[in-house]
């Protein structure tokens, strides 16, 4: 198998994908708190995750190569409880726009922002634009659950959807990274179901600290996640994501 992420090749491989035209997955997630039972740094693990087994599947069919993750992105909804770290709009903006640059100044024309968390959605949208103005670049952006929504849907008991912390996002830590569930905490990983902002139906939107929406920090109900379904959405999340790159939509 070739490797496939960027840090882990060198410089004159990656001048060698470039001349192919290799396509670049940049995922990006945050840094907040997810309840009693999971780390910090979920929504950025499994972006990682779903871009590299994405990157594996879509390299059978043209090049692809993953960036490191940006680990940080928009929760200050999430402050409240703390281990939360958030960035500014225009901060997060400068960020992508330096990455992307480097990115096409390293010979790259094809990239697709991937994002696994759902408070970036919106800003992100907006940033795409942007984005692809400045750099006179046509960016491209998904979330990987976006992408899997039939999988995801199709393979949870207890929502149509990810919420946060919930059985999906924890089913998918369970399969992706065990060692960093706290198990014994999984009694109290449940809270009320939510739509994500990006998603919602509601003709007016406020910005809502979470704490006023759950006590325990959890939307969903974690006590039913489990590891095949975690390896199912993982798995299907990703297929989903590779079939993005081969349809190359930077074509139309």
């Amino acid at each position: 198998m070739s490797e496939v992420l960027w840090n882990r090749l060198t410089a004159a491989e990656l001048r060698a994908l470039a001349a192919r035209d290799a396509v670049v997955l940049l995922p990006i997630g945050a840094t907040e708190q997810h309840g009693p039972h999971l780390p910090t740094g979920v929504d950025d693990f499994l972006a990682a995750e779903v871009c590299r087994r994405a990157a594996v599947l879509a390299a059978e069919h043209t090049g692809v190569v993953v960036t490191p993750s940006v680990p940080t992105g928009l929760s200050e909804h999430h402050t409240a409880f703390g281990g939360t770290l958030t960035l500014s709009l225009p901060t997060l903006h400068a960020l992508l726009r330096d990455i992307c640059r480097s990115v096409i100044r390293a010979g790259f024309s094809r990239i697709l922002i991937v994002n696994g968390h759902g408070g970036n959605m919106t800003g992100l949208n907006a940033l795409t634009t942007e984005l692809t103005t400045e750099l006179s670049t046509p960016i491209a952006f998904a979330s990987y659950f976006g992408a899997g929504r039939e999988v995801v849907r199709d393979t949870l008991e207890t929502q149509d959807g990810l919420m946060h912390a919930c059985e999906g996002e924890t089913s998918m830590m369970m399969a992706a990274h065990p060692d960093l569930i706290r198990s014994e905490h999984l009694v109290e990983a449940h809270g009320p179901r939510i739509t994500l902002p990006a998603e919602s139906t509601d003709p007016v939107y406020m910005a809502v600290s979470f704490d006023r929406i759950t006590e325990s920090g959890v939307a969903g109900d974690a006590r039913v996640a489990s590891a095949e379904k975690g390896e199912r959405m993982l798995s299907g999340c990703a297929a989903a994501l590779a079939d993005i790159v081969v349809r190359d939509p930077w074509a139309k």
